[in-house]
């Protein structure tokens, strides 16, 4: 429970209630019927099964793996307990997850429920949003220090800068969503997760230590920034902006560059070289920048203090951070 309240990258976090031998479909209905799920389910609450599945050489498609624990499980209860629960694929009461890699399955109760990432606060919506996640995995790589300056030039929707305000002000990210757990039949957990959330109200900063700004050229971009800002809570700490980065004067530094700028057929050569020039007036600032156009790191001719691979979606980019530009 403090993981999915406090994990600012996570994506899940997963119980194993079962694990045994699947070799093929009857051997993995068999095991997912055999586990004792009275604990974790009733007729009341509704459930829902996700799966996923590599290297098996007869089970190779993740939804009939998980109709299949499904099954398992509905009749496995109207066994025990003479009903059977219903099935909610899109908002269960209890999510279970399935991990078959070759013949050994695992299966896991999913404690948040909806992926982590969903913190709650993104209210609008632009063009490729970054998601939450990786947004404050940037910002752990990429070394961000909540201490000093932030700005954040090509900012969307805010994710950056929001992700920033709330580490700033030591706001779990999970604060203010609802998880599976909390929908479960079994309630012992109850007084924990509210001494949990207690305590984490408890170390929240009344504002930022440091100014925090998100500016977008786009104005639809910079009012949903806005209006995101204001649902994470952190409003106040967010100053947004309407104006393209290029005529962006630095402020006195030190302080942090840290940007998502756009790639493929979003940004043109041309505008690769004003965004080079741009980022060359940033003396004294680091600069960290995601990129999924190889071009825009050529182009800066500058090694950079480190890179790391990272995944947004489908696209491999790039996290680039440059102390000295």
């Amino acid at each position: 429970m403090k993981v999915c309240l406090w994990s600012r990258v996570a994506m899940r976090v997963l119980l194993e209630v079962g694990h045994f031998p699947a070799p093929d479909a009857d051997a993995l209905y068999a095991g997912a019927r055999a586990v004792d799920w009275s604990p974790h389910l009733d007729a009341r609450h509704t459930f829902a099964v996700s799966a996923s599945v590599q290297d098996s050489a007869t089970l190779r498609h993740s939804g009939f793996v998980a109709l299949k624990v499904k099954d398992a499980v509905a009749d496995a209860l109207r066994d025990r307990t003479g009903a059977r629960p219903d099935v909610n694929a899109d908002d269960p009461d209890v999510a279970l997850f399935l991990h078959l890699r070759g013949a050994e399955a695992h299966l896991y109760l999913d404690l948040a429920g909806a992926p982590l990432h969903r913190r709650g606060y993104r209210v609008a919506m632009t063009a490729a949003p970054l998601k939450e996640t990786l947004a404050a995995a940037v910002l752990a790589l990429g070394r961000i220090d909540t201490a000093l300056p932030f700005v954040d030039a090509m900012a969307g929707s805010g994710t950056l800068a929001i992700e920033h305000a709330l580490s700033a002000r030591r706001i779990a990210p999970g604060l203010r969503r609802r998880f599976g757990f909390e929908r479960w039949p079994d309630r012992s957990h109850a007084t924990a997760w509210e001494e949990l959330r207690r305590e984490a109200r408890e170390q929240i900063l009344p504002a930022a230590p440091a100014p925090i700004l998100a500016r977008d050229r786009d104005p639809e971009a910079a009012r949903a920034a806005r209006r995101n800002a204001e649902a994470a809570g952190v409003a106040d700490d967010v100053e947004v902006e309407t104006g393209d980065f290029i005529d962006l004067a630095p402020r006195p530094g030190p302080g942090q560059l840290c940007m998502n700028p756009p790639y493929g057929e979003r940004l043109a050569p041309a505008e690769i070289g004003a965004v080079v020039r741009a980022l060359a007036r940033w003396r004294g600032w680091a600069v960290v920048l995601l990129s999924g156009d190889p071009q825009l790191a050529q182009a800066l001719r500058r090694r950079p203090t480190f890179s790391h691979r990272l995944w947004n979606g489908p696209l491999e980019t790039r996290l680039l951070r440059y102390d000295r530009l």
